[in-house]
């Protein structure tokens, strides 16, 4: 894998999926182009082997099936989500303010606010009309929340707090009136009266970089999880059509608002491919069920590298770096589902691939965050291991990574979809 090459594509990628509906459809434009055929949940799908992709919403799932392949077929996946945390667009005309025209805005899962203070954003996502079609749509840098100056908030050096209501509405004009979705209509190519609803989140606008020395560190918005689709798209389309398990990529949207919707990873959406893929090759239930208890779910997510600023905050013994390989990531209490026989298999799919591997806990005082894995494995049976990209800033508008972990991530899934033994 040309580490250089790589590193640019993820880049275009990054700059391609300002939002989990175009992350969607990034991945599956990249599939198609390869020979992927697209499929529609509504229609019949085939049953004879293939490379076929179906998207939902901002979640997408593609699959390489096997000419070979039986009821009893095990599955690979590589499980991941699309979404970041960020701020999504509120229904209602735009507020206007000391004669500024502004955005209004919640917040989506658990951005580090101040991160995204004094940036140039853009509004991403889909616009919805009446007649059900939906439009991706993107404004390009076109808000900024401004930070309060110093000289009106002498202590602000000593603690900065953000009301998420007050402090956080970005402005896009000067005007004495405006209305933002007009704007956004416009750039979709749709009239205003046509849109019936719209799923718009703020997305950071700075182009990724590389940096540092020897161009080492990788700066970008979305890492977290970003890293681990683009992986999946690699792995799959190196994957072999002639494995003895069907390789499948899982990008899920919603994980950081705990997953629980139509899309995400604790609803239907991969027991429903899976189930339509195996009553394809004439599975029964108990078919099915043996060739989930043969399978392996890869729940790939970003995770913690120790910060040299806060050493303090991470675990005494276990010290994962930034260019020290991918992370193999491990909680007692299951926040994580990887157990010693998910070790095993990493260590060999990370050995066959010629990459490190270090291992992830939380310092005992500090819990940890979760993944889609123990959801996934508790929705659907499958033996699951979480593992992940070493981040600094993570949940930040704009996150650090090690260009050589991105690479040895991508190069352990390409393994975990052709293993050697």
């Amino acid at each position: 894998m040309d580490r250089d090459a790589h590193i640019a594509d993820f880049a275009d990628f990054i700059r391609e999926s300002p939002s989990s509906y175009h992350a969607a459809a990034t991945v599956a434009a990249r599939l198609e182009a390869d020979g992927f055929e697209r499929l529609d949940e509504r229609d019949e799908w085939p049953t004879t082997g293939g490379r076929r992709v179906v998207v939902r919403d901002g979640a997408v799932i593609a699959w390489v099936q096997p000419d070979a392949a039986t009821a009893t077929t095990p599955f690979r996946i590589l499980g991941a989500h699309t979404d970041s945390p960020s701020f999504k667009l509120k229904p209602g005309p735009s507020p206007t303010a000391e004669g500024l025209l502004q955005a209004g805005v919640e917040v989506y899962g658990g951005p580090l606010l101040n991160s995204w203070l004094d940036r140039e954003l853009e509004l991403a996502g889909r616009l919805v009309t009446h007649d059900g079609s939906e439009h991706l749509v993107r404004s390009g840098p076109f808000l900024r929340i401004p930070q309060l100056a110093i000289h009106l908030d002498r202590d602000v050096s000593k603690g900065l707090t953000l009301d998420k209501q007050r402090h956080l509405q970005p402005v896009w004009g000067a005007a004495a009136a405006g209305d933002l979705l007009a704007h956004l209509a416009g750039v979709a190519g749709v009239e205003l009266g046509d849109i019936g609803g719209h799923d718009l989140l703020v997305a950071d606008t700075q182009a990724p970089e590389r940096f540092g020395l020897d161009d080492a560190f990788f700066a970008a918005g979305r890492m977290d999880n970003l890293t681990s689709v683009f992986a999946g798209l690699v792995g799959l389309l190196a994957a072999p059509a002639d494995t003895a398990h069907v390789s499948v990529l899982a990008a899920f949207d919603h994980e950081e608002l705990g997953s629980e919707s139509r899309s995400g990873a604790s609803g239907p959406f991969l027991e429903d491919v899976l189930v339509r893929i195996g009553a394809g090759l004439g599975a029964d239930a108990t078919a099915r069920r043996r060739a989930f208890a043969d399978s392996w779910l890869l729940s790939s997510d970003a995770g913690h590298a120790v910060h040299p600023n806060y050493p303090e905050r991470h675990d005494p013994g276990n010290r994962p770096r930034l260019g020290g390989g991918p992370l193999l990531k491990l909680n007692a209490n299951q926040r994580y589902a990887s157990d010693a026989v998910g070790a095993a298999l990493w260590s060999r799919v990370c050995r066959q691939a010629g990459v490190e591997t270090q291992p992830f806990v939380s310092n005992n005082s500090i819990p940890c965050g979760s993944t889609i894995g123990p959801l996934s494995a508790t929705r659907l049976g499958i033996r699951t291991v979480d593992v992940g990209t070493p981040l600094l800033s993570m949940h930040s508008a704009r996150e650090l990574a090690h260009v050589d972990d991105l690479v040895a991530l991508a190069a352990a899934v390409t393994a975990f979809f052709a293993p050697a033994d």
